[in-house]
């Protein structure tokens, strides 16, 4: 779970770790749209330089074309013609020059035919060259689409892995924290139950002695409950003196004081109560006792003290306990800051120049200094660990990119939908 914090102005809540991580998400758009642009560049003006080759190949083809039927059509023309004057030749100096006229015709026919075997076997090689460099050029894209491909889905697979790794320990969490309230739940409902029952069972007995038995487990139970850190002493039956004996402890462990308890469920209010709880808390050297009674004297309507005894009923003893307890904390304190108070000054000047204060904090020191370590060690790890995620982020984005600009130089920007982000990442590869 993040860290939640609450503006001041506002009162709005929102977490720690999601603003940080809307910067660092928006300082790497911004890096990644000025790398997407500056490769795309580079990608447009590769591609450009393999159309302008292209189209010059294509027009040497052309050329070599033409000039092939240019040489066919004049060896035609010129045949024809040599024909022509050889038959014109040969019909008026038949007789006289046939075999020398036929050898000079015959080498030049031969001559000619060379010079076009020639010029055709150029343009057949130049035809070949051009062809195999086309080849080669599909081929690389068919390579680079595939390996495109291959990255793509690797890194689509480890996102959704870690997607998946994430929402489980994110379950996990809640689940686990389910069944601790669940299980707390449980416990408390079993704790009441149990008190309900130890109520209702001794209720059923009837007697008064056991309706005030009751009523001092109750006491205790809530003096237990409404003050953790003091002891709640009962007093067992048989042995003389008040039902139960609470010891004040402050914030730090040390006694205070002692407030006796004593609990009265009867219809009558006696006044011997009063002088018995009196002498209790003589013997017990206790500084305060509370009557706890069902009825109130005649002359009280609610609690107070009366005697040196503070009477009060039960829905008010948990309120009286709290003021009483307060009280006598605080009087604690004033009595222990003027006790021995030189003598104090000296011990705790000697104490502050000792070796036991001095290797005290040299301890506190060097946990300090190891938790100061452990988490720049860990701020590092997370530092580097985020740097290489947005190195594979960088990666994955430039190789669709590359992707996105083969296919669409090939088939066209309206023929695939290659999305793969959300709608800013696709007008920057676009």
């Amino acid at each position: 779970m993040g860290t939640s914090i609450t503006c001041p102005s506002c009162k709005h809540q929102f977490v720690m770790e999601d603003a940080f991580a809307a910067d660092i998400e928006k300082e790497m758009r911004g890096k990644m749209e000025s790398e997407w642009r500056r490769r795309l560049d580079a990608l447009q003006a590769e591609k450009n330089t393999l159309l302008s080759e292209k189209n010059k190949m294509v027009q040497e083809r052309q050329q070599i074309d033409m000039l092939r039927q240019q040489q066919e059509e004049e060896i035609a023309r010129r045949v024809q013609a040599e024909k022509k004057t050889l038959h014109d030749t040969l019909s008026e100096d038949l007789r006289k020059t046939i075999s020398a006229d036929f050898d000079n015709q015959l080498a030049l026919l031969r001559e000619a035919n060379e010079e076009q075997e020639t010029k055709l076997k150029e343009a057949r090689l130049q035809e070949l060259e051009f062809l195999r460099k086309e080849q080669d050029l599909k081929n690389k894209e068919q390579e680079l689409e595939i390996d495109l491909q291959k990255k793509l889905l690797e890194a689509r697979s480890e996102l959704s892995e870690k997607i998946r790794k994430e929402e489980a320990e994110r379950n996990s969490l809640k689940e686990t924290e389910h069944q601790m309230r669940l299980r707390e739940l449980e416990k408390q409902l079993e704790d009441q139950r149990r008190l309900a029952e130890e109520m209702k069972r001794r209720a059923e007995q009837g007697s008064s002695q056991l309706h005030g038995e009751i009523q001092e487990l109750v006491l205790e139970e809530m003096l237990r409950s409404t003050f953790p850190f003091d002891e709640v002493t009962p007093v067992g039956k048989g042995i003389r003196g008040a039902d139960c004996i609470q010891l004040i402890r402050n914030s730090v462990g040390q006694e205070c004081g002692r407030i006796i308890y004593e609990s009265k469920r009867t219809k009558e209010f006696v006044r011997d109560w009063v002088e018995k709880l009196k002498a209790d808390m003589r013997s017990q050297g206790v500084d305060v006792a509370i009557l706890v009674t069902q009825t109130m004297p005649k002359d009280m309507e609610r609690f107070g003290e009366k005697e040196g005894i503070w009477i009060c009923t039960f829905a008010e003893v948990k309120a009286l306990a709290h003021v009483l307890r307060d009280g006598i904390i605080k009087i604690a304190g004033s009595v222990r800051t003027q006790e021995n108070k030189g003598d104090k000054m000296h011990m705790l000047y000697a104490y502050l120049t000792s070796s036991e204060f001095a290797e005290q904090w040299k301890a506190i020191r060097e946990g300090f200094m190891a938790m100061k370590i452990s988490i720049q060690r860990e701020r590092d790890a997370m530092e580097k660990l985020w740097k290489a995620r947005e190195k594979q982020l960088e990666k994955v984005l430039l190789n669709a990119a590359h992707i996105k600009g083969s296919i669409e130089g090939i088939a066209g920007s309206d023929s695939v939908d290659l999305k793969l982000l959300e709608d800013a990442a696709d007008e920057i590869l676009e």
